[in-house]
């Protein structure tokens, strides 16, 4: 709490204002309202921190701005985790691109997740040392779901590509919200095993 002690004197008026609007001045001083982050700037931020990830900085920029995708390096800044679109919209009870983004954004606590539809595989980016959990050490949920840690590189979309666009076949189905924003790795395990489950019971269904 801020407190002045003065003398006899009554106290010096700052500017010639009132002795109680002074001291609301001075409390106010180095106070401001918070700034709001616009969606360029974050993306701005997502962009230098991705990149870091890159075996050159400046090839990946120029593949982003070409092709909307570029080759990053899991195992240090982040890994990934790759599933099979068939395993996720089976957990997600549907295909349709917005009702998949919305029970991704639910299921994984709006961690960042893409969408490469020429491979047909979902990503979601997970913490560097997620590989090394034993279901994926033991690849338990292969192949219908497999962890990329050390070794391995990712193709990963240009951070504006959010949801499906024209000319470019990956894009994110849940964005980065900032630079090292990643999927919580039990969240990713729990929806793999749910959706291979349900896969499961549908393939018993149909055998019968």
């Amino acid at each position: 709490m801020h407190m002045t002690a003065y003398g006899p004197k009554p106290p010096a008026l700052i500017g010639g204002a009132p002795p109680q609007e002074a001291a609301e001045q001075h409390e106010g001083a180095g106070h401001s309202e918070p700034r709001v982050v616009t969606r360029q700037e974050r993306e701005a931020a997502v962009r230098s921190w991705l990149l870091l990830s890159a075996a050159s900085a400046s090839t990946s920029q120029t593949e982003w701005n070409r092709e909307g995708i570029a080759l990053l390096r899991c195992g240090a800044l982040f890994g990934a985790v790759r599933m099979t679109a068939d395993l996720v919209h089976a957990a997600a009870g549907s295909h349709e691109p917005g009702e998949v983004a919305g029970f991704l954004t639910a299921a994984l606590f709006g961690g960042p997740t893409f969408f490469d539809q020429h491979s047909a595989r979902y990503y979601a980016l997970v913490p560097a040392s997620t590989a090394a959990r034993t279901e994926w050490r033991e690849k338990r949920h292969s192949p219908a779901a497999e962890s990329l840690g050390v070794g391995s590189y990712v193709g990963v979309p240009r951070p504006d590509l959010n949801g499906p666009h024209d000319g470019h076949f990956s894009y994110w189905c849940v964005p980065m919200h900032g630079p090292g924003d990643l999927c919580d790795p039990e969240a990713v395990s729990q929806l793999v095993a749910h959706g291979r489950h349900l896969l499961s019971t549908q393939g018993a269904v149909r055998g019968r």
